[in-house]
């Protein structure tokens, strides 16, 4: 295991009616002037919006509204959202919505201080220093932002789609949870999710680092529950237990306590940013394609993990651990079939990859040689990508 520091700050509300504590938060952290970004019309058909705008009224709490963030964020909504605070003095951002949502607040609370270009964090260029405070209500468990420090943004200026990760700033001061709110969301969505938060897991999880049976046995018990949950959410969206455990374990997937004491990979997260960049895939169907072309790489490289898994999470018995490796990608993929999941590029909707060009604008953003269990070039994730047709 390998030396580590990990700071989870955010303060977690959970259950029935979590939403209701959203003005006690604000106040506990100090809130006077606060944002409301959200997403499309759902937080506003259910009344989830007018809910938590009553409660700031009640609280003397101002407020202003940044609405119709899209999936897969981009750069405008962003600079729309830094302008409108630093107009209107917001001290804080209040997130109602999933990973895009918060993501997007996420920007906006590093960019209001900054006097720079809110994009040169992602590029790297500078590192944050100070941001705005962040509160999410959450109705989609699927990217585990609401208790990260990570935020993926595309810049539409070449279709650069960038995660930047802190271990500080930009985690949310509070995160309210209340699997209620997730009971209406499409088939499609939550299974879009659960690839979502299994792939956070599996980042994690395929690491060269030894000696990390604390940090495999947490991952492995969450993928168990994950899809043990999965089944009983599709058949029954409304089932309340089955929606709670799906719910914290998307948090747990991506609050970093996965990742502890151990290198991460994150190349299947990478490879996916580029196919939603540049065909617009919903994120988590993207990742159920990628995810088994990749461990399918892994399976015949380098084996021993992959085989791991197989055996402690599918029930895999093989003794060589090429072959259990392989069937046990065989059972992640009938899974992701059985909830609904695309397993090829086809299936995704995409007959005819550019993988020439996702190829050379993955290792344009993130550099010739990337990943962590394995060190890849332009040859090999061009193979994992051409595994996925």
């Amino acid at each position: 295991m390998d030396n580590f520091s990990y700071c989870s700050p955010t303060k977690y509300v959970f259950g029935r009616g979590a939403e209701n504590h959203v003005a006690q938060e604000l106040a506990s952290i100090g809130a006077t002037r606060v944002m409301i970004v959200y997403g499309g019309g759902s937080v506003v058909r259910s009344g989830l919006l007018d809910r938590v705008k009553v409660q700031l009224d009640a609280a003397n709490l101002f407020h202003t509204e940044l609405g119709g963030v899209e999936p897969n964020p981009t750069d405008p909504k962003v600079r729309e959202g830094i302008a409108l605070c630093r107009e209107t003095g917001i001290d804080t951002i209040l997130a109602v919505g999933g990973g895009s949502v918060i993501d997007t607040a996420k920007a906006i609370a590093a960019g209001v201080p900054y006097q720079g270009d809110f994009w040169d964090f992602w590029a790297g260029k500078e590192t944050i220093r100070e941001a705005l405070p962040v509160g999410v209500v959450l109705t989609i468990p699927a990217a585990g932002s609401e208790g990260s420090g990570n935020s993926v943004i595309t810049l539409l200026d070449g279709m650069h789609k960038i995660s930047l990760r802190t271990d500080f700033w930009l985690r949310p001061k509070f995160a309210l949870l209340n699997p209620e709110l997730t009971f209406t969301l499409p088939a499609e969505q939550t299974a879009a999710g659960i690839a979502d938060m299994m792939a956070h897991i599996f980042e994690r999880y395929f690491s060269p680092t030894q000696n990390v049976e604390v940090t495999d046995r947490i991952s492995e018990g969450l993928l168990t529950a994950i899809m043990t949950d999965a089944v009983k959410v599709m058949a029954d969206p409304r089932d309340y237990e089955a929606r709670a455990n799906i719910m914290w374990s998307g948090t747990l997937a991506h609050n970093g306590l996965c990742g502890c004491g151990r290198k991460e990979d994150w190349v299947s997260h990478f490879m996916e940013h580029e196919i939603s960049a540049v065909y617009g895939v919903t994120h988590g169907a993207g990742l159920a394609v990628i995810l088994p072309a990749f461990m399918t790489y892994m399976a015949n490289h380098r084996p021993e993990k992959g085989a791991q898994l197989a055996r402690r999470v599918f029930g895999v018995s093989e003794n060589d651990d090429r072959l259990a490796a392989l069937e046990g990608i065989g059972r992640l993929k009938a899974f992701f079939a059985s909830i609904g999941l695309p397993l090829t590029f086809g299936e995704l909707g995409i007959d005819r990859p550019n993988i020439e060009l996702l190829v050379r604008k993955l290792h344009e953003n993130k550099g010739e040689l990337i990943g962590g269990y394995m060190t890849l070039g332009p040859t090999e994730t061009e193979e994992i990508y051409r595994l996925a047709l």
